[in-house]
């Protein structure tokens, strides 16, 4: 994490410091806020002329970006900026749908709260369209193909590890931090986004995946008393172990390690509980989704309604005869 407060001007600090403690956001959003404004400023400073032709782009300053310099950035040099994220730094559109919502964030934060600007430049700013496309997703039988393919050392661990993802959808994040006292008899909590907990409730396959893992995780001696799953170091897992892992049970299923991933799981996730009748809002609360529109964008990948109305179409039997079939009927 970067710590903004050696860098930034007292002004965005104070940006910083309300969504780290009002808003209650993680250091890893804040940390995101900081750079994408990093950036901005940097780029205006640049633009303007403010800074030597010499100073590279990484290397300009922003702890002089006071009030004055925001009062005068205008909506059309956001626009430029923008474009120079996609033509010269080769960001997708998601990516520039972000710093979009992190700039009227801190434009917001110093018109309606802090009343600092009596004009916010960017109210009307409208953000990339971001082309989405449907989820790619094991299917039940995969999914069946890939528990079962476990072996190797750490089998108990690896196995339990995917039963969760498949079952609940976790992030990658969320897995790697659950500790040893998340888990109970029934549930687990699972701290998500912006440290937001919510609790998951255990089905037998599950409880029976986590109580055999603790059998193993005791007699490692962990190096770790509160991470629940543990590394061959007897210390917390780390993200790209688990995405290793991910991918080697993959390939060892017969699965193309190349199309699916970790977060394909929790894809998965979230389609299998919907073909099974689980309605879209308590697969929000499962996924831990803040809006239902991410959430339903699972409910396009296998709609029943969708086949349902396929099917009543009248023209939905209509067979293609060859002309020779035709004349047949003809004699």
């Amino acid at each position: 994490m970067n710590d903004y407060r050696m860098d930034a001007s007292d002004l965005l600090c104070d940006f910083l410091s309300y969504h780290e403690t009002v808003r209650g956001h993680s250091a890893k959003t804040v940390d995101e806020y900081y750079l994408d404004l990093r950036t901005l400023f940097r780029y205006l400073k640049q633009r303007r002329g403010l800074v030597k032709d010499d100073v590279p782009f990484d290397e300009i300053p922003i702890r002089d970006v006071d009030l004055k310099f925001v009062e005068s950035i205008t909506l059309n040099e956001i626009y430029d900026f923008l474009s120079y994220l996609s033509r010269e730094r080769h960001l997708n559109s998601a990516s520039r749908a972000r710093k979009v919502s992190t700039i009227r964030s801190f434009f917001k934060f110093l018109t309606n709260k802090t009343h600092q600007l009596q004009f916010n430049p960017v109210e009307d700013l409208d953000p990339p369209k971001i082309l989405k496309s449907l989820p790619r997703y094991l299917s039940f039988e995969e999914s069946v193909k890939l528990l079962n393919s476990v072996q190797g050392r750490n089998q108990v661990r690896d196995y339990c590890i995917l039963m969760l993802f498949l079952n609940f959808g976790l992030r990658i994040s969320e897995l790697v931090n659950l500790n040893i006292g998340d888990v109970h008899s029934d549930h687990i909590r699972v701290l998500g986004k912006g440290n937001k907990e919510r609790i998951l409730f255990l089905n037998d396959g599950c409880k029976e995946a986590i109580s055999n893992y603790l059998v193993e995780r005791e007699a490692q001696h962990p190096l770790d008393p509160k991470a629940l799953f543990l590394s061959s170091h007897r210390t917390r897992i780390s993200k790209s172990a688990v995405h290793l892992l991910v991918k080697k049970h993959l390939g060892e299923a017969g699965l193309d390690p190349d199309q699916y991933s970790a977060h394909k799981l929790r894809h998965t996730a979230a389609t299998l509980m919907l073909q099974n009748g689980v309605d879209v809002r308590t697969l929000q609360e499962v996924l831990g989704h803040d809006h239902l529109n991410t959430t339903q964008i699972y409910t396009h990948v296998d709609n029943a309604e969708l086949r349902l109305a396929s099917r009543a179409n009248p023209l939905s039997d209509m067979k293609q005869f060859s002309s020779q079939d035709e004349s047949k009927k003809k004699e």
